[in-house]
């Protein structure tokens, strides 16, 4: 492979990668943030190391969780373990996700308040 090849290849993946980010970002903001989860996910075990997915993921957990957390549909003993999963899975994925830290301090400190177990 010659070098122009290469660095062709290199900026192939990387478009594509940002197009599935891109793509990621549209299902979060129409609701449908399983499906971007999906989509990051994919694209996340397929490229490891590129940041921009990874980044993508772990807003799109902070995201859902956001969203679990805030719909007053759900109850809280069924919102409050969904997000709480989501916004640590968000934390894996980038340590200095302040949104995510933060809810998850309010989640705990809810259930604290109530004298219940924090869920694992």
């Amino acid at each position: 492979m010659t070098k122009y090849s290469t660095l062709l290849l290199i900026g192939t993946l990387l478009f594509a990668a940002g197009s599935k980010v891109d793509e990621a970002r549209a299902k979060i903001k129409a609701g449908k943030h399983e499906d971007a989860i999906a989509l990051l996910q994919a694209e996340h075990k397929a490229q490891p190391k590129n940041d921009e997915v990874r980044l993508g993921l772990a807003n799109a957990y902070t995201e859902f969780g956001s969203s679990l957390m805030n719909n007053a549909q759900l109850p809280p003993f069924r919102k409050y373990p969904a997000a709480l999963k989501q916004f640590r899975l968000a934390l894996e994925l980038d340590r200095d996700n302040k949104k995510a830290k933060d809810n998850i301090a309010l989640i705990e400190s809810i259930y604290k308040s109530m004298g219940r177990e924090v869920p694992k």
